[in-house]
């Protein structure tokens, strides 16, 4: 397995013209004090979660997400809310984000309603949109929407994750699901270009700093205080 895992994160640096574009997509939203919206459904929302109040993260993230389509509460209802038609676009009508920020769409199939409308919504509004998802799992995907995610997107990032999501046995996969890997190296490989830009155009990144080391919770403590009002999700239930 370890052989099949590194040949598809070695397939993902060819993307770096991609990765690029997108970052500067970032860049664009941030340093315009924009918002990045990043959204998934089912085992997509753990890369919601590895862009939102994450130690080296940007602190302009806002996640997007209904608690209908967390399997956490409900495995099953949870497949089934991220096909109903409506979702997604009900999710962004009522965030609202405007053109100067910028949606970031996490999506292995690309197939069901949810990523789609939210895509799809997102651009409608002048919204840029990045898509990170799988061209091959795509293809082969149920097509519950009539159009794919890498439709409606600014900038797509495939991630590359084979069709079923599992590499091992090579022979017959049937375990050993990768699309967490493949999307969590894609979004660091995202963050490092989105660096390296800032630093040519003299852009301070605002980014979270690690609450276990000095200095932490007060560098912390003013980004929370800059972002709070637009980002519900830094202090709900205080």
């Amino acid at each position: 397995m370890r052989e099949d895992v590194r040949a598809l994160l070695d397939g993902l640096d060819a993307q770096h013209g991609d990765i690029e574009r997108a970052a500067t997509l970032v860049l664009e939203a941030v340093a315009g004090d924009g918002l990045v919206y990043a959204a998934g459904a089912g085992h997509s929302l753990a890369m919601v979660c590895e862009t939102f109040y994450r130690a080296g993260g940007l602190a302009a993230v806002r996640p997007l997400w209904d608690p209908q389509v967390l399997p956490l509460m409900g495995a099953l209802r949870s497949s089934g809310a991220e096909r109903e038609p409506g979702r997604g676009r009900a999710l962004i009508e009522a965030t609202a984000p405007t053109p100067a920020d910028v949606v970031v769409v996490f999506s292995t199939s690309g197939r069901n309603p949810y990523p789609v409308e939210i895509a799809q919504t997102a651009l409608a509004r002048g919204v840029p949109v990045i898509a990170v998802t799988s061209l091959a799992a795509s293809a082969q995907a149920s097509d519950r929407s009539g159009t794919r995610l890498s439709d409606h997107a600014t900038v797509v990032l495939d991630t590359g994750v084979p069709p079923g999501d599992v590499v091992h046995p090579a022979a017959s996969p049937r375990t050993a699901a990768v699309s967490t890997i493949l999307g969590a190296y894609l979004w660091s490989a995202l963050l490092a270009a989105l660096d390296g830009l800032a630093e040519e155009r003299g852009v301070v990144l605002p980014l979270w700093t690690s609450a276990n080391v000095p200095g932490g919770d007060e560098r912390n403590a003013e980004l929370v205080a800059r972002y709070a009002d637009r980002i519900p999700e830094l202090n709900l239930g205080l």
